[in-house]
């Protein structure tokens, strides 16, 4: 079990530059690997959220980030999405499938961190609920801690690989126990794993806006988006 303290940070440790670059490019060359979505019907991705005390530090800077993913989809992207967090004694809440991406910013903007135990086990969960009632194209999960028995979050984990749902696992920090099992979920899932470090916030914004494209509708709208990590999913997508 890794242990969280709001007052002794895991990331005490600047990571180079180069070495944020680098993540995401892998991070985005496996995203480029996985199947289009269905075109047949409106893309679904699951955002959930850790908002655990141990977040706060750069809480402001993440959800301005992670709103900001939904500006660059076009308007005929038929993009819907579902807000999850944990925080507090055992508070877990879903917002409902929205296709209006201000009003899920404003759903953002307005959580604040409560200290508290990680619930993943639960998001897990609640994406398998939901995938088996409709499919749901990928998740993404944004976290920095884990407190409870990885083998059986695996374990949840393994299941939704099964079901062809894909992770996208991003963590805040440098703690080396979180980051292999977060490694271990996307792997499992056939996802993908990159660290959420304030020292590129440019590029994971590009990132985050080049996911919610592809779970939009696949290369098709990813062609429309013109940040480079969507370039480069682009490209990736069509083998050039």
């Amino acid at each position: 079990m890794t242990n969280k303290n709001p007052t002794t940070r895991q990331d005490g440790v600047v990571q180079p530059q180069g070495a944020v670059r680098d993540e995401i490019a892998a991070f985005v060359s496996k995203v480029g690997k996985l199947a289009r979505p269905n075109a047949a019907g409106d893309g679904r991705l699951l955002f959930a959220m850790d908002a655990t005390m141990s977040r706060q530090p750069t809480w402001d800077m993440a959800v301005s980030l992670q709103a900001g993913m939904f500006e660059a989809i076009p308007k005929d992207a038929h993009l819907q999405v579902q807000l999850l967090y944990f925080r507090g004694l055992g508070e877990c809440r879903a917002s409902k499938w929205v296709a209006d991406a201000s009003a899920l910013a404003r759903l953002m903007s307005g959580i604040a961190c409560q200290g508290g135990n990680t619930q993943i086990g639960r998001v897990l969960a609640h994406a398998r609920d939901e995938h088996q009632r409709r499919r749901i194209n990928a998740m993404v999960y944004v976290g920095d801690a884990i407190e409870e028995d990885v083998d059986a979050l695996c374990a949840k984990a393994g299941e939704l690989g099964l079901l062809g749902l894909p992770i996208f696992v991003f963590q805040e920090g440098r703690d080396a126990r979180v980051e292999a099992a977060f490694r271990e979920f996307a792997r499992l899932t056939k996802g993908a794993y990159a660290r959420f470090d304030n020292s590129a916030p440019g590029q994971l914004a590009e990132l985050l806006r080049a996911v919610a494209a592809y779970a939009s509708g696949g290369s098709a709208h990813l062609r429309l988006q013109q940040n480079g990590q969507a370039k480069a999913l682009l490209a990736q997508i069509e083998g050039r």
